[in-house]
């Protein structure tokens, strides 16, 4: 428990605002491996989890880690892990067995250059698609995009609640540069903070489905050791979780995966936006970049253009409803990224040509900043 001298402003790294994030939503276990530029949140919750009961444990390699993970979620404990590229490679198939076990977990991953072991040290947005489609199979993501370090601790936190309740991985999707990056920051009390836990089975034992479909698409969740009997497995189950070869059974697990994520889109999407009240030109952008455009866009208002920021902090379910309602009155929109065009392509799927979009791509190791992005907009008005 902090007292009330914790509550000052702090000079926060984001790493280290994403592990006090955790802290506050009860995590409980952290299980990774050592990667540049995640290593901080390791190195903070290995100090402070005995503090307040739980364990803190290196594993042998990123696909130990994501197992130990599900382990202890599987028992009741909110768990996480933190990686970068590489190590996010190394997790998909495990990261898709929690998928299909329907075992919530969050995994941070702070983006570096790649591909392969890349640049250790320097920024990208390139696991934008990977974080979507990194498992093979029918399956539908949630991943939350911080630009500050505030929103660190905030989007860990959020990350947390919707796994719970949701019953899902969740990944918190940072990149070099906000990971690393200090500002100050004000932790609120405990007492403040919105904590999901997940729900529990209230029927007899005898009557328990751990997998059971029901309107809602989200079945109580017992943990190992309450007097529940179920079968966990990756291969498709029924509600008891014993595997099926019937193509009803099969379908219906598969469509309650799906519609558990696309039925709560209005829960789960959180867009921020800055000046786009009048503004017919939008600068999209997520992470440090949006940080980038929120100076541009300044720098376009001095100039009398009317220019606003589209910042999704969820990625995916990418916010096709929120773009489709300003589209009305966008002429343009310049998507901003760290790669070599990932999140375009899905602006543009969901724009269908009613309005100009156009890229703004830098994959060289370092940051796109506020000129490039103020050039582009004069370059495309």
């Amino acid at each position: 428990m902090r007292t009330a001298t914790d509550q000052k402003e702090r000079l926060l790294q984001g790493n280290q605002a994403c592990a006090e994030g955790a802290l506050a939503s009860g995590a409980r276990l952290f299980a990774g491996y050592p990667i540049t530029p995640s290593t901080e949140i390791a190195e903070f919750l290995a100090r402070q989890l005995p503090k307040v009961g739980g364990k803190f444990i290196q594993m042998e390699d990123e696909i130990a880690s994501i197992a130990a993970v599900i382990g202890a979620s599987v028992t009741g404990l909110k768990s996480m892990t933190a990686t970068s590229g590489p190590g996010f490679s190394l997790m998909q198939e495990h990261i898709g067995y929690a998928y299909m076990a329907e075992v919530p977990c969050v995994i941070v991953d702070v983006q570096r250059g790649g591909p392969s072991t890349g640049l250790p040290t320097k920024v990208a947005q390139s696991d934008t698609m990977q974080v979507r489609w990194g498992t093979h199979g029918d399956y539908y993501a949630i991943a939350l995009a911080p630009s500050s370090v505030e929103e660190c601790f905030e989007l860990t936190i959020r990350a947390f609640n919707l796994s719970e309740k949701y019953r899902t991985p969740v990944i918190v999707l940072m990149d070099e540069v906000v990971g690393h990056m200090r500002e100050k920051i004000k932790l609120p009390d405990p007492g403040e903070i919105k904590v999901i836990n997940r729900m529990k089975p209230t029927v007899p034992p005898e009557w328990y489905q751990h997998f059971e479909i029901n309107p809602h698409f989200v079945s109580p969740m017992a943990s190992f050791g309450e007097g529940y009997r179920f079968n966990i497995t990756g291969l498709t189950h029924n509600p008891e979780g014993f595997p099926t070869d019937r193509p009803e059974v099969i379908r219906e697990k598969l469509d309650k995966l799906k519609n558990k994520i696309c039925h709560n889109v209005s829960d789960i999407v959180q867009v921020r936006e800055e000046f786009m009240e009048d503004a017919n030109v939008a600068v999209f952008a997520y992470g440090i970049v949006a940080r980038a455009a929120g100076q541009a866009i300044r720098m376009a208002r001095e100039k009398r253009m009317r220019v606003g920021l589209i910042q999704p902090l969820t990625i995916w379910p990418f916010p096709d409803e929120y773009i489709e309602r300003i589209l009305e009155q966008l002429d343009l929109i310049i998507v901003a990224e760290l790669n070599q065009g990932q999140l375009i392509g899905e602006v543009m799927r969901v724009v269908r040509g009613k309005t100009r979009v156009r890229g703004l791509f830098r994959y060289d190791s370092e940051l796109i900043t506020p000129d490039q992005i103020f050039d582009k907009i004069r370059e495309e008005k």
